[in-house]
């Protein structure tokens, strides 16, 4: 592995890099001002890369830059979010104009910056950020914050070197993600070859509802505890682990360290987990699914999210894993068009929602299939990768104390 480059304890604020300059968003009552050639974005466009005019959320005149507060941004400058996408950011190839979410830091001296080290720098600082946003309805920070952030100062040739390894780190994993997805597909494109369209049921199956498939026990389906029960304060350092969205959405059952003791555990019995139970998210990143193998770890579930036991005799958990992550599935269960992003679930929806059961020998079947297709090479080299990337961003942007 190539050596990382030799910090010697040198730090730079933001606010020393160059100066910042804060954004704004024309009046919607002037249509034609959205009716012009000058991009304008806003923090959803901010990607940790380029920007580009076809990045443009809006087009808008020099009569809308005129009369309102938003400003134009010199190319090669960097964008970063201080509202509802704190942290975000992005570098623009091109001039452009951004919304008050965004504090565009100009003029840096490319000389002795590496704009994209700058730009990698901050997105590993954006957790830093994020703790520091405050505000009742929209939380978000002061450029005052942005502006004190710390950044490791090296040569920039060692800048550039940084950029090197961790833009070739990022297109690795990229690479092992989109060997992921067409997996993914290839197993969703079987799945409705055997089983057609759950939602349509081309094959007139016969039909289940979610709660007629759950195992015949007590809480074999249950929502998390409500917030008050599992408040911060009661969790442990060791015990009976917390399962929540970090598992459920990054796939890793073994992520995260929350704990409660056993006397929590025993009030909040009826959210235990067993191998075999299927976890599914209900906001945020909403209808991901974990089925937990037999090696997972005693506990409960948080209020995020919703645990089923199925009964096997009817129905195996990775067929309704694979069924429930199928478009026409997701967008059923909301009674919302294709496409469009989920928002919320609740257990109430998924007890009702129905789907087709084939007979379990054919569900075998499948699964059969699924076991053919190694997800799990790909998926064990995402992790190592991610996690290299992880220790790699530490090891180039922590910033020692050296006072």
């Amino acid at each position: 592995m190539t050596d990382k480059p030799q910090f010697v304890g040198k730090k730079v604020t933001i606010g020393e890099l160059g100066k910042t300059q804060s954004g704004g968003t024309p009046s919607s009552k002037h249509p034609e001002f959205f009716n012009g050639s000058i991009p304008w974005i806003g923090t959803t466009a901010l990607n940790g890369k380029f920007l580009g005019k076809n990045d443009a959320v809006k087009l808008i005149t020099e009569e809308a830059v005129a009369k309102s507060a938003t400003k134009i941004v010199p190319e090669k400058s960097i964008m970063v979010g201080i509202r509802v996408g704190v942290g975000k950011v992005a570098i623009n190839a091109v001039p452009m104009c951004t919304s008050q979410d965004i504090v565009s830091i100009v003029g840096i001296d490319e000389a002795s910056w590496n704009k994209e080290y700058i730009s990698l720098a901050l997105q590993y600082k954006a957790p830093l950020l994020a703790a520091q946003a405050q505000g009742a309805t929209i939380a978000g920070i002061t450029s005052k914050t942005l502006k004190a952030i710390e950044i490791p100062a090296i040569p920039i040739n060692e800048q550039n070197r940084v950029v090197d390894i961790l833009r070739k780190l990022e297109n690795q994993v990229g690479f092992v993600r989109k060997q992921l997805c067409g997996l993914d597909a290839l197993v969703k494109s079987r799945f409705i070859e055997m089983f057609g369209d759950p939602i349509r049921n081309p094959l007139r199956m016969s039909v289940s509802s979610v709660e007629e498939l759950a195992a015949p026990i007590k809480n074999s389906m249950k929502a998390g505890p409500f917030g008050s029960a599992l408040k911060k304060e009661v969790y442990a350092e060791s015990g009976y682990k917390v399962y929540g969205q970090e598992q459920v959405i990054s796939g890793n059952q073994f992520l995260g360290n929350y704990y409660i003791d056993k006397e929590k555990y025993e009030q909040l019995n009826s959210c235990k987990v067993m191998p075999g139970d299927v976890l599914i998210s209900l906001v945020g990143t909403v209808g991901k699914v974990l089925i937990l193998s037999e090696d997972c770890q005693p506990g409960i579930i948080n209020p995020r999210l919703v645990k089923i036991t199925f009964d096997k005799r009817k129905i195996f958990p990775e067929y309704f894993a694979i069924a429930f992550s199928l478009e026409s599935v997701r967008s059923s269960l909301l009674g919302r068009a294709h496409g469009q992003t989920m928002n919320v679930l609740n257990l109430g929806m998924i007890k009702k929602l129905k789907l087709p059961v084939p007979p379990i020998s054919r569900q075998k079947e499948y699964l059969n299939f699924v076991a053919q297709v190694d997800k799990s090479r790909f998926g064990g080299m995402l992790r190592l990768l991610n996690s290299l990337s992880g220790i790699m961003h530490a090891s180039f942007f922590s910033v020692a104390d050296t006072d």
